[in-house]
């Protein structure tokens, strides 16, 4: 048995974050926080591979870089039935792959002295308001707080007595060699032409052992996501159609699935001495955007449990409202909202508006690259917004908007990384 403050389980971005940034507020505590990651770095992910730059502008910000093999993005393609869209805004971003990404990121963690115990299979987790128990292939672990990194098959969420939730998807995904179709390789492309289920596909330049290829995915939510009575399609069936107009044969690729846990404002994320992050808890369920989310998840995770554990208060009641009140928690709950319109019936008259009027689509690649947001601008996105899906709290989203314009954190100083509200 091991005894730690902190017992984080799962080592994935959203879990390694929480250690690293809970290591830099509270140095002190490095040597009690212990990883328990189920399989061995390096491990493949399923995963699009889409990173913001607001996730590393973050990492930076404590002084971390993380050096891994990607392709530079500058921008969004966006095809609909009424029309196509391509955007640039600079280095918005890159595409990494997670075999990789999460590698570089545990050795970054450790290099905090963070520990990290790999092969750690989580069998079972005994929760109590003093403290827990977790069992692994690779022993028990006691520690003062656990938290929920796992995913969406969460061990942790299930011992807290937590549903799996209604905001689900499934996707998957391969790696193809490119096509004359394909757009400029600094774009990230979403296909979005087939109205015959809510969700998209995906094209992503990506780089594997040195060759450029393609990630190629379809993204389907599931028909309780939208209340919708009829059953949605497989996503692999999807994927094979799109693949097929391609010209590229289905059966040549190896498939990756994977599912996604969109956060539920409604669910609970946390318990005494137990929090979730990252999927574990839940994330943007329109695109299922999951790296960037969850290393903010484990940036806003690691302030929280440091300032908790310095008041000797771990109760936890208000982690759902920090979550919800963070710059995170707006994006989550915008997105959501889009969602049910994009994918309902008003979906025509969203894309022409998407078309129209482009500071839409600005506005989301600035906040993807954690840029600041000219105050016009953000106004101007807000008020379509606003057209598009009808009522959605947009006062809140202006009143968050600085005179000086807004940035990728909230607080308006352009870094990216600033304190979470």
């Amino acid at each position: 048995m091991s005894a730690h403050e902190v017992v984080i389980v799962g080592g994935g971005p959203a879990g390694l974050s929480t250690a690293i940034f809970l290591a830099h507020h509270r140095p002190a505590l490095t040597d009690r926080i212990v990883v328990l990651e189920k399989e061995r770095y390096p491990r493949d992910k399923c995963c699009a591979g889409g990173l913001g730059e607001r996730a590393d502008r973050a990492l930076a910000a404590i002084g971390v870089t993380i050096d891994v093999p990607s392709v530079v993005v500058h921008g969004v393609s966006a095809a609909f039935q009424t029309g196509e869209i391509a955007l640039r805004e600079g280095n918005i971003g890159r595409v990494v792959r997670r075999v990789e990404f999460d590698r570089a990121l545990a050795l970054a963690a450790r290099a905090r002295g963070v520990r990290i115990v790999e092969g750690a299979r989580v069998t079972g987790a005994s929760l109590s308001p003093h403290g827990a128990r977790i069992e692994s292939s690779a022993g028990a672990f006691d520690g003062r707080v656990v938290v929920g990194a796992d995913g969406v098959g969460s061990v942790v969420r299930r011992a807290m007595g937590l549903p799996f939730g209604r905001l689900r998807a499934q996707a998957v995904e391969v790696d193809t060699e490119p096509v004359a179709a394909d757009r400029a390789r600094d774009l990230l492309h979403f296909e979005m032409r087939d109205r015959s289920f809510p969700g998209y596909l995906w094209d992503f330049p990506t780089i594997v052992g040195g060759r450029e290829l393609v990630c190629r995915g379809a993204y389907v939510l599931h028909e309780g996501a939208l209340g919708a009575a009829r059953p949605a399609p497989d996503a692999e069936r999807v994927l094979r159609s799109r693949l097929a107009a391609l010209g590229l044969d289905p059966d040549r690729y190896r498939r990756k699935r994977f599912a996604e846990r969109g956060l539920d404002r409604r669910a609970a994320v946390a318990r005494p001495a137990v929090l979730l992050v990252g999927e574990a808890a839940g994330i943007d369920p329109m695109l299922g955007e999951g790296i960037a989310q969850a290393i903010t998840y484990g940036a806003l995770a690691g302030e929280y449990l440091a300032e908790k554990l310095e008041a000797r208060d771990l109760g936890f009641h208000d982690w759902a409202r920090r979550v919800e009140r963070s710059l995170l928690g707006l994006d989550i709950r915008f997105r959501r909202r889009v969602m049910r319109a994009f994918y309902g019936a008003p979906r025509e008259r969203v894309e022409r508006y998407l078309l129209g009027e482009p500071s839409f689509l600005r506005f989301g690649m600035r906040h993807f690259a954690g840029r600041p947001q000219p105050a016009p601008d953000a106004l101007r996105a807000a008020a379509t917004g606003a057209l598009v899906v009808g009522r959605l709290g947009i006062e809140r989203l202006v009143a968050s908007i600085p005179p000086r314009g807004v940035d990728g954190d909230g607080d308006g100083d352009g870094d990216g990384a600033g304190a979470h509200p």
